[in-house]
Protein backbone atom coordinates (compact mmCIF):
# COMPACT_ATOMS: atom_id res chain seq x y z
CA UNK A 1 0.00 0.00 0.00
CA UNK A 2 1.08 3.94 -0.62
CA UNK A 3 2.31 5.56 2.40
CA UNK A 4 0.53 9.14 2.91
CA UNK A 5 2.16 11.94 2.04
CA UNK A 6 3.27 14.45 4.77
CA UNK A 7 4.17 17.72 4.24
CA UNK A 8 6.78 18.45 2.06
CA UNK A 9 10.20 20.30 2.77
CA UNK A 10 9.28 22.98 0.16
CA UNK A 11 6.42 25.06 0.24
CA UNK A 12 3.91 23.89 -3.09
CA UNK A 13 1.05 25.76 -4.76
CA UNK A 14 -1.85 24.84 -4.15
CA UNK A 15 -2.49 23.91 -7.27
CA UNK A 16 -0.04 21.14 -7.22
CA UNK A 17 -0.58 17.50 -7.76
CA UNK A 18 1.36 16.95 -4.59
CA UNK A 19 0.45 19.74 -2.24
CA UNK A 20 -1.13 18.46 1.00
CA UNK A 21 -3.37 19.87 3.59
CA UNK A 22 -6.12 20.08 0.47
CA UNK A 23 -7.68 16.64 1.43
CA UNK A 24 -6.44 15.30 -1.48
CA UNK A 25 -5.53 11.51 -2.16
CA UNK A 26 -3.27 9.42 -3.90
CA UNK A 27 -2.99 11.08 -7.54
CA UNK A 28 -3.71 14.96 -5.89
CA UNK A 29 -7.13 14.01 -6.60
CA UNK A 30 -9.51 16.40 -5.00
CA UNK A 31 -12.41 14.92 -2.13
CA UNK A 32 -15.32 15.30 -4.55
CA UNK A 33 -13.32 13.20 -7.34
CA UNK A 34 -12.50 11.13 -4.66
CA UNK A 35 -16.20 10.93 -3.41
CA UNK A 36 -17.13 9.80 -6.54
CA UNK A 37 -14.49 7.53 -7.33
CA UNK A 38 -15.34 6.01 -3.99
CA UNK A 39 -19.17 5.84 -5.00
CA UNK A 40 -18.67 4.11 -8.04
CA UNK A 41 -16.06 1.15 -6.35
CA UNK A 42 -19.04 0.83 -3.63
CA UNK A 43 -21.79 0.87 -6.40
CA UNK A 44 -20.10 -2.11 -8.29
CA UNK A 45 -19.24 -4.10 -5.34
CA UNK A 46 -23.26 -3.48 -4.52
CA UNK A 47 -23.88 -4.91 -7.95
CA UNK A 48 -22.11 -8.16 -8.50
CA UNK A 49 -22.90 -8.84 -4.41
CA UNK A 50 -26.64 -8.26 -5.38
CA UNK A 51 -26.27 -11.18 -8.14
CA UNK A 52 -25.73 -13.70 -5.61
CA UNK A 53 -28.96 -13.80 -4.50
CA UNK A 54 -31.40 -11.48 -6.27
CA UNK A 55 -32.07 -14.97 -8.84
CA UNK A 56 -33.58 -16.05 -5.66
CA UNK A 57 -37.16 -15.02 -5.97
CA UNK A 58 -37.22 -15.44 -9.75
CA UNK A 59 -36.98 -18.60 -9.39
CA UNK A 60 -40.76 -20.10 -9.97
CA UNK A 61 -40.62 -17.29 -12.99
CA UNK A 62 -37.63 -18.59 -14.78
CA UNK A 63 -39.12 -22.43 -13.98
CA UNK A 64 -42.09 -21.65 -16.16
CA UNK A 65 -40.09 -19.61 -19.01
CA UNK A 66 -37.66 -21.77 -19.62
CA UNK A 67 -39.39 -25.16 -18.85
CA UNK A 68 -36.42 -26.47 -16.04
CA UNK A 69 -36.53 -28.94 -13.46
CA UNK A 70 -34.81 -28.07 -9.34
CA UNK A 71 -31.71 -29.37 -10.41
CA UNK A 72 -31.64 -26.75 -13.67
CA UNK A 73 -32.57 -24.00 -10.63
CA UNK A 74 -29.97 -25.31 -8.70
CA UNK A 75 -27.24 -24.54 -10.96
CA UNK A 76 -28.72 -21.46 -12.54
CA UNK A 77 -28.29 -20.65 -8.69
CA UNK A 78 -25.42 -21.53 -7.60
CA UNK A 79 -23.01 -21.22 -11.05
CA UNK A 80 -22.47 -17.71 -10.52
CA UNK A 81 -21.48 -18.24 -6.47
CA UNK A 82 -19.53 -21.46 -7.39
CA UNK A 83 -17.19 -18.96 -10.21
CA UNK A 84 -17.22 -16.54 -8.09
CA UNK A 85 -16.00 -18.65 -5.00
CA UNK A 86 -13.03 -20.26 -6.59
CA UNK A 87 -12.09 -17.68 -8.63
CA UNK A 88 -11.70 -14.89 -6.04
CA UNK A 89 -8.48 -16.77 -4.91
CA UNK A 90 -6.70 -15.65 -7.69
CA UNK A 91 -8.71 -12.49 -8.35
CA UNK A 92 -6.53 -10.68 -5.55
CA UNK A 93 -3.67 -11.81 -7.66
CA UNK A 94 -4.76 -10.54 -11.08
CA UNK A 95 -5.09 -7.35 -9.32
CA UNK A 96 -1.76 -7.24 -7.67
CA UNK A 97 -0.24 -8.23 -10.83
CA UNK A 98 -1.92 -6.05 -13.97
CA UNK A 99 -3.07 -3.16 -11.56
CA UNK A 100 -6.44 -2.94 -9.31
CA UNK A 101 -7.81 -0.17 -11.67
CA UNK A 102 -7.43 -2.24 -15.26
CA UNK A 103 -9.15 -5.37 -13.25
CA UNK A 104 -11.67 -3.80 -11.46
CA UNK A 105 -12.87 -2.05 -14.92
CA UNK A 106 -12.42 -4.87 -17.20
CA UNK A 107 -14.56 -6.90 -14.64
CA UNK A 108 -17.25 -4.89 -14.38
CA UNK A 109 -17.81 -4.37 -18.48
CA UNK A 110 -17.49 -7.93 -19.36
CA UNK A 111 -20.41 -7.82 -16.13
CA UNK A 112 -22.74 -5.71 -17.79
CA UNK A 113 -22.32 -7.68 -21.30
CA UNK A 114 -22.65 -10.86 -19.54
CA UNK A 115 -26.09 -9.43 -18.04
CA UNK A 116 -27.42 -8.06 -20.90
CA UNK A 117 -26.64 -11.29 -22.31
CA UNK A 118 -28.08 -13.76 -19.87
CA UNK A 119 -31.31 -11.29 -20.23
CA UNK A 120 -31.77 -12.47 -23.75
CA UNK A 121 -30.77 -16.11 -23.01
CA UNK A 122 -32.84 -18.67 -24.76
CA UNK A 123 -32.92 -22.31 -22.65
CA UNK A 124 -31.28 -23.03 -19.09
CA UNK A 125 -27.83 -24.40 -20.30
CA UNK A 126 -27.20 -20.94 -21.88
CA UNK A 127 -27.96 -19.11 -18.92
CA UNK A 128 -25.93 -21.31 -17.20
CA UNK A 129 -22.81 -20.45 -18.36
CA UNK A 130 -23.26 -17.21 -18.95
CA UNK A 131 -23.97 -17.04 -14.69
CA UNK A 132 -20.44 -18.75 -14.71
CA UNK A 133 -18.81 -16.12 -17.04
CA UNK A 134 -20.60 -13.66 -14.81
CA UNK A 135 -19.00 -15.04 -11.60
CA UNK A 136 -15.81 -15.07 -13.32
CA UNK A 137 -16.24 -11.17 -13.96
CA UNK A 138 -17.17 -10.52 -10.42
CA UNK A 139 -14.27 -12.33 -9.35
CA UNK A 140 -11.91 -9.97 -11.07
CA UNK A 141 -13.83 -7.13 -9.97
CA UNK A 142 -14.41 -7.70 -6.79
CA UNK A 143 -10.75 -7.95 -4.87
CA UNK A 144 -9.70 -5.09 -6.64
CA UNK A 145 -12.40 -2.95 -4.86
CA UNK A 146 -10.50 -2.94 -1.51
CA UNK A 147 -7.02 -2.28 -3.49
CA UNK A 148 -8.39 0.47 -4.92
CA UNK A 149 -9.63 2.57 -1.55
CA UNK A 150 -6.52 1.81 -0.02
CA UNK A 151 -4.89 3.74 -2.69
CA UNK A 152 -7.80 6.20 -3.00
CA UNK A 153 -7.26 6.79 1.07
CA UNK A 154 -3.34 5.95 2.33
CA UNK A 155 -4.64 7.50 5.39
CA UNK A 156 -5.74 4.77 7.89
CA UNK A 157 -7.79 6.81 9.90
CA UNK A 158 -9.85 8.45 6.75
CA UNK A 159 -9.66 4.88 5.38
CA UNK A 160 -11.94 3.42 7.69
CA UNK A 161 -14.46 6.11 7.34
CA UNK A 162 -14.44 5.18 3.19
CA UNK A 163 -14.46 1.39 3.92
CA UNK A 164 -17.58 2.50 6.12
CA UNK A 165 -19.19 4.37 3.54
CA UNK A 166 -18.39 1.40 0.98
CA UNK A 167 -19.97 -0.63 3.05
CA UNK A 168 -22.83 1.13 2.81
CA UNK A 169 -23.51 1.22 -0.07
CA UNK A 170 -22.76 -2.62 -0.99
CA UNK A 171 -23.12 -4.08 2.55
CA UNK A 172 -26.89 -4.57 2.02
CA UNK A 173 -26.64 -6.25 -1.18
CA UNK A 174 -27.13 -9.79 0.07
CA UNK A 175 -29.94 -8.63 2.06
CA UNK A 176 -31.14 -6.84 -0.49
CA UNK A 177 -31.36 -9.52 -3.41
CA UNK A 178 -34.65 -10.94 -2.53
CA UNK A 179 -36.27 -7.50 -2.25
CA UNK A 180 -34.55 -6.09 -5.78
CA UNK A 181 -35.11 -9.58 -7.11
CA UNK A 182 -38.75 -9.58 -6.26
CA UNK A 183 -40.10 -5.85 -7.14
CA UNK A 184 -38.05 -7.10 -10.56
CA UNK A 185 -40.13 -10.21 -10.98
CA UNK A 186 -43.23 -8.76 -10.28
CA UNK A 187 -42.78 -5.77 -12.21
CA UNK A 188 -41.46 -7.73 -15.90
CA UNK A 189 -40.49 -11.15 -14.87
CA UNK A 190 -36.93 -12.62 -14.39
CA UNK A 191 -35.20 -11.39 -17.28
CA UNK A 192 -35.86 -7.87 -15.89
CA UNK A 193 -33.28 -8.87 -13.12
CA UNK A 194 -30.83 -9.30 -15.53
CA UNK A 195 -31.02 -6.18 -17.23
CA UNK A 196 -30.93 -3.63 -14.00
CA UNK A 197 -27.31 -4.52 -14.22
CA UNK A 198 -26.61 -2.99 -17.62
CA UNK A 199 -27.07 0.71 -16.73
CA UNK A 200 -25.41 0.05 -13.21
CA UNK A 201 -22.51 -1.45 -14.93
CA UNK A 202 -22.53 1.94 -16.74
CA UNK A 203 -22.95 4.18 -14.23
CA UNK A 204 -20.21 2.50 -12.29
CA UNK A 205 -18.14 2.80 -15.59
CA UNK A 206 -18.38 6.54 -15.63
CA UNK A 207 -17.72 7.02 -12.02
CA UNK A 208 -14.04 5.37 -12.23
CA UNK A 209 -12.97 6.77 -15.56
CA UNK A 210 -11.77 10.35 -16.67
CA UNK A 211 -9.71 12.86 -14.23
CA UNK A 212 -11.34 10.28 -10.72
CA UNK A 213 -9.70 7.82 -12.53
CA UNK A 214 -6.14 8.81 -12.81
CA UNK A 215 -6.13 8.44 -8.47
CA UNK A 216 -7.00 5.11 -8.99
CA UNK A 217 -4.62 4.24 -11.23
CA UNK A 218 -2.42 1.23 -9.87
CA UNK A 219 1.42 -0.03 -10.97
CA UNK A 220 1.61 -3.22 -12.36
CA UNK A 221 3.23 -6.19 -9.71
CA UNK A 222 5.77 -8.63 -9.78
CA UNK A 223 3.47 -11.67 -8.62
CA UNK A 224 2.47 -13.67 -11.03
CA UNK A 225 -0.28 -16.29 -11.57
CA UNK A 226 -0.32 -20.24 -11.27
CA UNK A 227 -3.15 -20.63 -13.65
CA UNK A 228 -2.97 -24.65 -13.44
CA UNK A 229 -3.47 -24.48 -9.83
CA UNK A 230 -6.22 -22.21 -10.04
CA UNK A 231 -8.08 -24.54 -12.16
CA UNK A 232 -7.41 -27.33 -9.93
CA UNK A 233 -8.92 -25.02 -7.21
CA UNK A 234 -12.07 -24.67 -9.23
CA UNK A 235 -12.72 -27.79 -10.01
CA UNK A 236 -12.58 -28.40 -6.14
CA UNK A 237 -14.87 -25.86 -5.20
CA UNK A 238 -17.13 -26.93 -8.16
CA UNK A 239 -17.12 -30.66 -6.86
CA UNK A 240 -17.52 -29.73 -3.39
CA UNK A 241 -20.92 -27.41 -4.07
CA UNK A 242 -22.26 -30.40 -6.14
CA UNK A 243 -21.11 -32.79 -3.34
CA UNK A 244 -23.14 -30.63 -0.55
CA UNK A 245 -25.84 -30.45 -3.18
CA UNK A 246 -26.42 -33.80 -4.06
CA UNK A 247 -26.62 -34.33 -0.18
CA UNK A 248 -29.16 -32.30 0.47
CA UNK A 249 -31.38 -33.87 -2.50
CA UNK A 250 -30.75 -37.46 -1.13
CA UNK A 251 -28.41 -38.39 -4.37
CA UNK A 252 -25.76 -40.36 -2.32
CA UNK A 253 -24.25 -42.24 -5.43
CA UNK A 254 -23.92 -38.73 -7.47
CA UNK A 255 -22.93 -37.53 -4.19
CA UNK A 256 -20.17 -40.15 -3.12
CA UNK A 257 -18.63 -40.16 -6.77
CA UNK A 258 -18.52 -36.26 -5.91
CA UNK A 259 -16.71 -36.63 -3.52
CA UNK A 260 -13.84 -38.67 -5.05
CA UNK A 261 -13.60 -35.74 -7.29
CA UNK A 262 -13.35 -33.28 -4.88
CA UNK A 263 -10.50 -35.31 -3.11
CA UNK A 264 -8.83 -35.75 -6.20
CA UNK A 265 -8.89 -32.19 -7.12
CA UNK A 266 -7.84 -31.20 -3.59
CA UNK A 267 -4.64 -33.50 -3.30
CA UNK A 268 -3.49 -32.10 -7.00
CA UNK A 269 -4.22 -28.22 -6.03
CA UNK A 270 -1.80 -29.03 -3.21
CA UNK A 271 0.51 -30.47 -5.20
CA UNK A 272 0.95 -27.67 -7.11
CA UNK A 273 0.54 -25.36 -4.43
CA UNK A 274 3.70 -26.89 -2.79
CA UNK A 275 5.38 -26.63 -5.91
CA UNK A 276 4.26 -22.79 -7.54
CA UNK A 277 6.55 -20.03 -7.37
CA UNK A 278 3.62 -18.22 -7.14
CA UNK A 279 0.81 -19.98 -4.98
CA UNK A 280 -2.77 -19.01 -5.21
CA UNK A 281 -2.94 -18.95 -1.29
CA UNK A 282 0.08 -17.11 -0.49
CA UNK A 283 2.44 -18.17 2.85
CA UNK A 284 3.08 -14.82 3.90
CA UNK A 285 -1.25 -13.64 4.19
CA UNK A 286 -2.17 -17.27 5.67
CA UNK A 287 0.87 -16.89 8.28
CA UNK A 288 -0.02 -13.12 9.05
CA UNK A 289 -1.38 -12.40 12.50
CA UNK A 290 -4.78 -13.11 12.98
CA UNK A 291 -5.52 -13.92 9.50
CA UNK A 292 -6.83 -17.44 10.15
CA UNK A 293 -9.75 -15.59 12.40
CA UNK A 294 -10.44 -12.88 9.78
CA UNK A 295 -11.00 -15.91 7.13
CA UNK A 296 -13.26 -18.02 9.26
CA UNK A 297 -15.01 -14.83 10.23
CA UNK A 298 -15.59 -13.89 6.64
CA UNK A 299 -17.01 -17.46 6.50
CA UNK A 300 -19.26 -17.63 9.64
CA UNK A 301 -21.25 -13.90 8.47
CA UNK A 302 -21.81 -15.28 5.30
CA UNK A 303 -22.90 -18.76 6.30
CA UNK A 304 -25.25 -17.13 8.35
CA UNK A 305 -26.73 -14.41 5.93
CA UNK A 306 -26.85 -17.09 2.94
CA UNK A 307 -28.98 -19.80 5.22
CA UNK A 308 -31.44 -17.12 6.05
CA UNK A 309 -31.33 -15.73 2.79
CA UNK A 310 -32.27 -19.28 1.91
CA UNK A 311 -34.16 -20.64 4.49
CA UNK A 312 -37.00 -17.26 4.84
CA UNK A 313 -38.40 -17.22 1.34
CA UNK A 314 -39.61 -20.96 2.30
CA UNK A 315 -40.92 -19.69 5.40
CA UNK A 316 -42.92 -16.56 3.86
CA UNK A 317 -44.36 -17.60 0.46
CA UNK A 318 -45.40 -21.27 1.64
CA UNK A 319 -46.54 -20.70 5.50
CA UNK A 320 -47.74 -16.84 5.43
CA UNK A 321 -48.53 -17.11 1.67
CA UNK A 322 -46.68 -13.83 0.50
CA UNK A 323 -45.98 -12.65 -3.06
CA UNK A 324 -42.48 -12.02 -4.01
CA UNK A 325 -42.41 -8.59 -3.42
CA UNK A 326 -43.91 -9.19 -0.45
CA UNK A 327 -41.44 -11.51 0.62
CA UNK A 328 -38.28 -9.13 -0.27
CA UNK A 329 -39.99 -6.40 1.63
CA UNK A 330 -40.04 -8.70 5.09
CA UNK A 331 -36.51 -8.29 4.86
CA UNK A 332 -36.42 -4.43 5.41
CA UNK A 333 -36.10 -5.04 9.30
CA UNK A 334 -32.26 -6.67 8.22
CA UNK A 335 -31.69 -4.81 4.71
CA UNK A 336 -32.10 -1.14 6.47
CA UNK A 337 -29.37 -1.82 9.17
CA UNK A 338 -27.06 -2.84 6.48
CA UNK A 339 -27.68 0.88 4.83
CA UNK A 340 -26.77 2.75 7.48
CA UNK A 341 -24.98 1.20 10.32
CA UNK A 342 -21.95 0.92 8.93
CA UNK A 343 -21.53 4.49 8.78
CA UNK A 344 -21.61 4.23 12.81
CA UNK A 345 -19.14 1.16 12.81
CA UNK A 346 -16.63 3.37 10.59
CA UNK A 347 -16.24 5.45 13.60
CA UNK A 348 -15.84 2.72 16.25
CA UNK A 349 -13.46 1.17 14.29
CA UNK A 350 -11.51 4.53 14.14
CA UNK A 351 -11.90 5.16 17.61
CA UNK A 352 -11.75 1.50 19.33
CA UNK A 353 -9.85 -0.42 16.56
CA UNK A 354 -11.85 -3.46 14.26
CA UNK A 355 -12.07 -6.44 16.67
CA UNK A 356 -14.46 -5.00 19.50
CA UNK A 357 -17.29 -4.46 16.54
CA UNK A 358 -16.66 -7.87 15.00
CA UNK A 359 -17.00 -9.82 18.41
CA UNK A 360 -20.33 -7.86 18.70
CA UNK A 361 -21.72 -8.23 14.78
CA UNK A 362 -20.71 -12.34 15.08
CA UNK A 363 -23.39 -12.35 18.68
CA UNK A 364 -25.49 -10.52 17.16
CA UNK A 365 -25.91 -12.70 13.88
CA UNK A 366 -25.91 -15.63 16.55
CA UNK A 367 -28.63 -14.41 18.58
CA UNK A 368 -30.54 -13.03 15.45
CA UNK A 369 -30.33 -16.62 13.79
CA UNK A 370 -31.42 -18.48 16.96
CA UNK A 371 -34.35 -15.60 17.32
CA UNK A 372 -35.51 -16.45 14.16
CA UNK A 373 -35.51 -20.17 14.29
CA UNK A 374 -37.50 -19.47 17.60
CA UNK A 375 -39.97 -17.37 15.72
CA UNK A 376 -40.51 -20.32 13.55
CA UNK A 377 -41.39 -22.44 16.18
CA UNK A 378 -43.84 -20.13 17.95
CA UNK A 379 -45.47 -20.28 14.11
CA UNK A 380 -43.83 -17.88 12.04
CA UNK A 381 -44.40 -15.46 14.09
CA UNK A 382 -43.65 -12.05 11.80
CA UNK A 383 -42.90 -9.53 14.66
CA UNK A 384 -40.54 -12.30 16.46
CA UNK A 385 -38.95 -12.52 13.24
CA UNK A 386 -38.62 -9.23 12.46
CA UNK A 387 -36.43 -9.26 15.82
CA UNK A 388 -34.32 -11.41 14.87
CA UNK A 389 -33.93 -10.39 11.27
CA UNK A 390 -32.95 -6.18 12.89
CA UNK A 391 -30.37 -8.43 15.09
CA UNK A 392 -29.37 -9.42 12.24
CA UNK A 393 -28.97 -7.17 9.84
CA UNK A 394 -26.98 -5.03 12.87
CA UNK A 395 -24.78 -7.97 13.23
CA UNK A 396 -23.62 -7.77 9.63
CA UNK A 397 -23.20 -4.16 9.77
CA UNK A 398 -20.76 -3.76 12.66
CA UNK A 399 -18.91 -7.25 11.70
CA UNK A 400 -18.25 -6.64 8.11
CA UNK A 401 -16.88 -3.20 7.79
CA UNK A 402 -14.21 -3.88 10.62
CA UNK A 403 -13.36 -6.96 9.34
CA UNK A 404 -12.38 -5.43 5.26
CA UNK A 405 -10.38 -2.90 7.90
CA UNK A 406 -8.35 -5.41 10.01
CA UNK A 407 -7.56 -7.07 6.74
CA UNK A 408 -6.02 -4.29 4.99
CA UNK A 409 -3.72 -3.66 8.70
CA UNK A 410 -3.31 -7.26 8.97
CA UNK A 411 -2.39 -7.89 5.42
CA UNK A 412 1.10 -8.10 4.82
CA UNK A 413 2.32 -4.92 2.57
CA UNK A 414 1.82 -5.14 -1.06
CA UNK A 415 -1.02 -8.05 -0.69
CA UNK A 416 -3.87 -5.90 -0.33
CA UNK A 417 -5.69 -7.67 -3.39
CA UNK A 418 -4.24 -11.31 -2.35
CA UNK A 419 -5.46 -10.90 0.98
CA UNK A 420 -9.18 -9.23 -0.23
CA UNK A 421 -9.49 -12.27 -2.56
CA UNK A 422 -9.02 -14.76 -0.47
CA UNK A 423 -11.25 -13.31 2.22
CA UNK A 424 -14.08 -12.90 -0.61
CA UNK A 425 -13.57 -16.31 -1.28
CA UNK A 426 -14.27 -17.77 2.23
CA UNK A 427 -17.08 -15.58 2.46
CA UNK A 428 -18.45 -17.17 -0.61
CA UNK A 429 -17.63 -20.57 0.27
CA UNK A 430 -19.42 -20.61 3.75
CA UNK A 431 -22.47 -19.18 1.68
CA UNK A 432 -22.43 -21.97 -0.59
CA UNK A 433 -21.80 -24.31 2.74
CA UNK A 434 -24.47 -22.31 4.36
CA UNK A 435 -26.99 -23.03 1.96
CA UNK A 436 -26.50 -26.84 1.27
CA UNK A 437 -26.26 -27.82 5.08
CA UNK A 438 -29.58 -25.33 5.99
CA UNK A 439 -30.95 -26.84 2.39
CA UNK A 440 -30.98 -30.36 3.81
CA UNK A 441 -33.36 -29.13 7.07
CA UNK A 442 -35.51 -27.91 4.78
CA UNK A 443 -36.49 -30.96 3.04
CA UNK A 444 -36.72 -32.47 6.24
CA UNK A 445 -39.49 -29.51 6.65
CA UNK A 446 -41.46 -29.79 3.52
CA UNK A 447 -41.92 -33.38 4.53
CA UNK A 448 -43.99 -32.72 7.41
CA UNK A 449 -41.26 -31.76 10.17
CA UNK A 450 -41.83 -28.22 9.93
CA UNK A 451 -39.46 -27.84 13.15
CA UNK A 452 -36.97 -29.11 11.21
CA UNK A 453 -36.56 -25.79 9.71
CA UNK A 454 -36.05 -23.84 13.01
CA UNK A 455 -33.46 -26.07 14.54
CA UNK A 456 -31.44 -25.16 11.39
CA UNK A 457 -31.41 -21.99 12.88
CA UNK A 458 -29.08 -23.34 15.29
CA UNK A 459 -26.44 -23.93 12.56
CA UNK A 460 -25.78 -20.33 12.19
CA UNK A 461 -25.67 -19.10 15.43
CA UNK A 462 -22.97 -22.04 16.62
CA UNK A 463 -20.88 -21.16 13.47
CA UNK A 464 -20.72 -17.54 14.37
CA UNK A 465 -19.42 -18.66 17.89
CA UNK A 466 -16.57 -20.40 16.56
CA UNK A 467 -14.65 -17.48 15.32
CA UNK A 468 -15.72 -15.02 18.63
CA UNK A 469 -14.22 -17.96 20.82
CA UNK A 470 -10.58 -17.66 18.94
CA UNK A 471 -10.67 -13.95 19.07
CA UNK A 472 -11.69 -13.88 22.74
CA UNK A 473 -9.30 -16.35 23.67
CA UNK A 474 -6.34 -14.65 21.69
CA UNK A 475 -5.88 -16.71 18.75
CA UNK A 476 -7.28 -14.04 16.49
CA UNK A 477 -6.22 -10.59 16.37
CA UNK A 478 -2.72 -10.22 16.67
CA UNK A 479 -1.22 -7.95 19.38
CA UNK A 480 -1.38 -4.04 19.24
CA UNK A 481 -4.58 -4.45 17.03
CA UNK A 482 -6.55 -2.15 19.50
CA UNK A 483 -6.54 0.75 17.00
CA UNK A 484 -6.78 1.52 13.52
CA UNK A 485 -3.43 2.46 12.96
CA UNK A 486 -0.51 -0.47 12.95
Amino acid sequence: MTPARTSATRPQPPDSPDATGSGRGEGGERPAGRRRALFGISLGYFMVLLDTTVLAVAEPDLARSLGTSTAGLQWAFTGYTVALGALLLSGGAVSDRYGAHRAFRYGIAVFGLGSLLSALAPNLWTLVLLRVLLGAAAAAAVPATLSLITRLYPDPVERARAVAVWAATSGSALAAGPLVGGFLVDLAGWRAVFLVNVPLAALTLACTLGRPGRALRSPRGPRAVDWSAQLAACAALGLLTDLLIALGSGGYVHAGWSAAGTVAAAAVFVRLERRSAAPVLPPSVLRAPGMPALLLTGAAVTFAMMALVFVLPLVLQQSMRLTPFATGAAFLPMTLPCAFNPLLTGRIVARVGPWRPVLGGLGLLALGSAVIGAAMLAGDSYPLLAVGLVCCGFGVSFSLPALVTALVATAPAGTAGAASGLLNAARQTGGTIGVAAVGAFALVGRSGGGTALAWAQLLPSAVCLVPAVMILRGRGKPAGSSTVAR
